[in-house]
């Protein structure tokens, strides 16, 4: 990690389950404190977006409509037409003429699903700004409890939820704002969470010794089926990721794209006889039975540092005990269902629970990846673009990845690296990206991010 987690820094993008908020409000006492910085919150980012117009703040039994409550009299002292309904007092005439509605009904921790007459009035409202999460989204898991309106503002306090950041929570959130409100980061030593907001916070990229060679920076290995270009992808990005070494090992000789790619033809067996040779990509467009096989038998010559995907985790179905060993697996929703069972409403629970299961870095990958590692860390990436949902990319991020395990990267670290750079690349790249497009695109955000 960038930061021990002893310290305050190494909290800086904690995600807190509704759970451990409800400890740091307890931890923190003062609550009515915290209510008026939370409701003065809310007022001053409706006023820094909105102009003023006829607003309903919708307060619910809690602290979420105590920090409505508060908001409104901001937004009354400012000058707004507002005025502030109970649950029990509300109509849909309220509601449906009103300009903006604030949602202050529930917050993120639910403890039985939104409908009713709650889910009809926020259902008929414009415009919404959310208190804290969206009514009916669970701030854990991201999913709706029943009924969850679409917000076109969130505003959240202290840190993010996971639910801000997991699909489908993550959409309905609109544009989410975290603000400060006087919380001491003091708590967090006490609750130790354990999932951050993926991000440079999480780790340090490595940085080549002035006097280092070549094989100090690491050897990357790729084994390439009788459908080379997903292994063709794999070893572009482990060479601009500043693998020192790539070599793309293939059953029969071919033409390659790069004339510093080195192409090995020789059997398995004599490949792992180089122990320089400590990092490998299996999987990518190997084919299942060869998969398995060279999966197998990498494992069985020991030491090695092994990213596993596509072929490679199918050929493990139903058996993740076989990826024992193994430093990284990036499996998409499909891949981890045959692996692992179905993903399921909570996707963090899921990926820690796969992790546990094969002992080895989990990347989930998907809008809203999750980084998952046996010791329970886990951390939501939320920077990838929707266009890179396209082929090969993953191919991609294998190879990242393991360029980052060769120079020396824990493979948690790794993981978060490297699925980050993945989505700044996408990002780079924009729409129409191919995955080719990604790896020459990593250098400048990698030399960007090392700083000086």
């Amino acid at each position: 990690m960038a930061h021990s987690l002893n310290s305050p820094n190494g909290f800086v993008n904690a995600l807190l389950t509704p759970a451990e908020m409800g400890r740091a409000d307890a931890l923190a006492g003062n609550v009515e404190a915290l209510m008026e910085a939370a409701g003065r919150a809310v007022a001053r980012a409706m006023m820094q977006r909105y102009r003023p117009c006829r607003t309903l703040v919708l307060a619910g039994p809690g602290n979420n409509g105590g920090d409505g409550l508060v908001a409104a009299r901001y937004l009354a002292w400012a000058g707004w037409p507002v005025r502030v309904k109970r649950l029990d007092e509300a109509s849909l005439d309220d509601v449906r003429r009103a300009e903006l509605v604030v949602d202050a009904l529930f917050g993120a921790g639910l403890s039985r699903d939104v409908g009713g007459k709650a889910a009809e009035l926020l259902a008929a409202a414009k415009r919404i700004v959310a208190v804290d999460v969206p009514s009916g989204l669970d701030g854990g898991t991201g999913q709706v409890r029943g009924f969850a309106p679409q917000a076109e503002l969130t505003v959240t306090f202290f840190r993010k939820k996971p639910g801000h950041l997991l699909y489908p929570g993550r959409a309905l959130c609109g544009e989410l704002l975290l603000r400060p409100i006087g919380m001491p980061d003091s708590v967090l030593e006490e609750i130790r969470p354990q999932t951050w907001e993926n991000g440079p916070a999480l780790f340090t990229l490595p940085r080549r010794a002035a006097t280092g060679h070549k094989y100090a920076a690491g050897d990357v290995t790729v084994l390439a089926g009788a459908l080379p270009g997903a292994a063709r992808l794999a070893c572009a990005a482990a060479r601009r990721a500043g693998a020192g070494m790539v070599t793309l090992a293939a059953s029969a000789p071919m033409a390659l794209p790069e004339a510093g790619l080195i192409l090995r033809t020789d059997p398995l067996e004599v490949l792992l006889q180089d122990q320089r040779r400590e990092t490998w990509v299996v999987g990518p467009g190997l084919g299942i039975g060869a998969a398995g096989e060279a999966l197998a038998a990498v494992l069985a010559a020991g030491a090695r540092k092994i990213v596993a995907d596509a072929d490679a985790l199918t050929a493990c179905t139903g058996t993740p005990e076989k990826l024992r060993g193994v430093a990284v697996i990036t499996p998409h929703a499909a891949e981890f269902a045959r692996l692992f069972g179905p993903v399921g409403p909570d996707k963090l629970a899921a990926a820690r629970a796969g992790a546990v299961a094969c002992g080895a870095v989990v990347v989930l990958k998907g809008a809203d990846t999750v980084i998952a590692a046996p010791d329970g860390r886990a951390a939501i990436n939320a920077n990838a673009p929707p266009h890179l949902a396209s082929g090969g990319t993953g191919d991609v991020l294998a190879g990242l990845i393991a360029a980052l395990l060769a120079q020396g990267m824990a493979p948690f670290e790794a993981a978060c690296a490297g699925a980050w750079l993945h989505g700044e690349a996408g990002n780079a790249a924009g729409p129409g990206l191919l995955a080719e497009d990604l790896p020459a695109l990593l250098p400048a955000i990698m030399t960007k991010l090392a700083g000086p």
